[in-house]
């Protein structure tokens, strides 16, 4: 229960975009003049995005992997520099969950549910999402809900304590009773902001299709994904999935009339680019004629050019990459190996695989194990090397699976070689130091820290990161700078209560050089003062529940 009133609690704190049911001829944009900007400076914007983040990860919603970040990252930076404020720092992040959704929340964290880019057929349509998501935090949608929302602050809290005061009477029926509450607040939230978020959304929808096309991507894209979301939503109204309908209809319904806007503005930005380069306002000729859009956003008539050259193409300028991204978060996005190991199976019975498709079937049986499947994954990626000579995904996947057979020489041979090809590389540093510590010796620990050390001041706040040092440094037999990864680790992923017991416990051993005694002391001063907020609120790491560590009790 109080995972769910925590979750409720960021959400109506950071303000995520969400939005309402919209039409073409509600055209009004929301006030240019807000003073949403003094609510919240960039740094603290950036703080609770952050907060946010890591309590996704702390229940584990956050999938991480180093290959697919790398993917995401990337399309997401294109997407930023080409944004209405490219000077803006964005965070892309995905999630484990297979519903369709996204959103966007304060300081530019840009969540993306695996089941989004499941759906799209190509990158370009992941992203006309992501441009639409990166929208709404440059017209600061996400602040301005902020802003509104603190007019219903008061009912909304009333409605959370009668939701926790519910759960705590206990019964057979408490729980529905505190869910109906807040279902009831979420509503009140939600009803008083519909006319600001459906002139939000049409906004988005303008400002994001620009960036789209500045990117190099597709300029029909958007229209080409929201009409798979209406297919989408028909066959479940019809119930042939059997399942619920998208969430990102939820908070972006589409309607014949947005998906007919997003093409006739396609149309209109490849016909006459001469319109974005002279600041005319977006959509301009369907109807828009808000003369308060920004008059910098202007496209040059090269990168025009380039835009209608791609719209004619079926993916955007990484769409080789998408292929194998989309097929290992098919694999990653599932909890047990045998079931994605099962699709694959499926998908065969309909036709040969693709070569990103045999991909992602050797990874899944890599993710299988066992010395049979190990040596038909090696098969499968020695077949592709063939044919897709320098293709990053399968080398990868080529070191990974000959290190796990033992062949730990032919592994390390393509690692060394995409380190001097990719110097400093998250992706590549991160697997091979795994690869390295796997081993179990300290020889091979102490070439994982070499690889991971330097990466320190670029990945201060990766969990991915700090988990990989901590296993080298444990394994290298240095259990005083493990315990410090460790910790570090926590408090990144959001269990901020169990890192401060970590950095105390620490703090008593008596073999603590200089340094691990001065990082351990000024952490413990930062994180403090966070746990005994977060008690105050009543909301304690139930891993710890009970326990004290000092008299401070900690």
């Amino acid at each position: 229960m109080r995972q769910t009133v925590l979750v409720l609690a960021l959400t109506l704190a950071t303000g995520a975009a969400t939005a309402q049911t919209w039409s073409v001829e509600d055209r009004k944009l929301p006030e240019m003049g807000s003073s949403a900007a003094q609510l919240l400076t960039p740094a603290k914007r950036v703080e609770y995005g952050s907060m946010m983040l890591a309590q996704m990860r702390h229940y584990n919603l956050v999938l991480d992997d180093p290959m697919l970040d790398r993917w995401l990252s990337g399309t997401g930076a294109n997407l930023g520099k080409h944004s209405a404020r490219p000077a803006d720092s964005f965070r892309f992040f995905l999630l484990r969950d297979r519903q369709i959704n996204a959103f966007a929340t304060l300081g530019g964290y840009i969540g993306v549910n695996s089941g989004l880019v499941l759906a799209a057929q190509n990158e370009d349509e992941v992203a006309s999402v992501l441009g639409h998501e990166v929208a709404h935090v440059t017209q600061d949608h996400v602040l301005r809900s902020v802003e509104r929302s603190q007019r219903d602050q008061l009912p909304v809290l009333l409605a959370m304590l009668g939701a926790i005061a519910a759960a705590q009477a206990g019964g057979n029926s408490s729980g529905n009773a505190a869910m109906a509450i807040m279902t009831g607040a979420m509503g009140l939230a939600q009803q008083r902001q519909i006319n600001y978020t459906r002139s939000g959304e049409q906004e988005a929808d303008r400002i994001g299709m620009q960036t789209l096309i500045r990117s190099g991507y597709n300029a029909n894209a958007m229209a080409e994904f929201f009409a798979t979301l209406q297919n989408r939503m028909r066959a479940n109204s019809a119930n042939y999935y059997g399942e619920e309908p998208p969430e990102y209809l939820m908070t972006h319904p589409v309607t014949t009339n947005r998906i007919s806007d997003a093409r006739a503005l396609a149309q209109q930005y490849m016909a006459d680019p001469a319109k974005l380069k002279t600041g005319a306002p977006i959509g301009a000729g369907i109807g828009n004629t808000n003369s308060l859009l920004p008059s910098s956003l202007r496209v040059s008539s090269t990168a025009m050019a380039a835009a209608t050259a791609a719209a004619s193409a079926s993916s955007g300028p990484r769409g080789g990459d998408f292929a194998f991204a989309k097929e290992r978060l098919r694999v990653l996005s599932e909890e047990q190996p045998g079931s994605s190991l099962r699709e694959y199976q499926a998908i065969e019975k309909r036709g040969a695989l693709t070569d990103a498709q045999r991909y992602g079937k050797a990874v899944a049986l890599m993710r299988a194990q066992g010395g049979a499947n190990i040596a038909q994954s090696m098969e499968l990626l020695r077949g592709l090397a063939g044919v897709n000579a320098g293709n990053l995904w399968i080398r990868m996947a080529e070191a990974e699976s000959l290190s796990r057979s033992g062949q730990t020489g032919g592994g390390d041979a393509i690692y060394l070689q995409l380190l001097r090809e990719y110097p400093g590389d998250r992706a590549v540093s991160l697997t091979y130091a795994d690869s390295l510590t796997n081993r179990q010796n300290k020889a091979s620990a102490q070439q994982a820290l070499q690889v991971l050390r330097p990466l320190e001041d670029k990945l201060p706040d990766d969990p991915m990161y700090w988990l990989s040092l901590a296993r080298a440094y444990q394994a290298a037999g240095d259990e005083v700078r493990a315990g410090l990864a460790f910790a570090e680790n926590a408090y990144v992923r959001g269990l901020t209560e169990q890192a401060l017991v970590q950095y105390e416990t620490i703090k008593r051993r008596t073999d603590l050089d200089y340094y691990a005694r001065a990082r351990a002391d000024a952490r413990i001063a930062e994180i403090k003062p966070m746990v005994l907020e977060l008690r105050r609120q009543g909301l304690e790491d139930p891993d710890l529940h009970g326990r004290k560590q000092d008299p401070d009790g900690f």
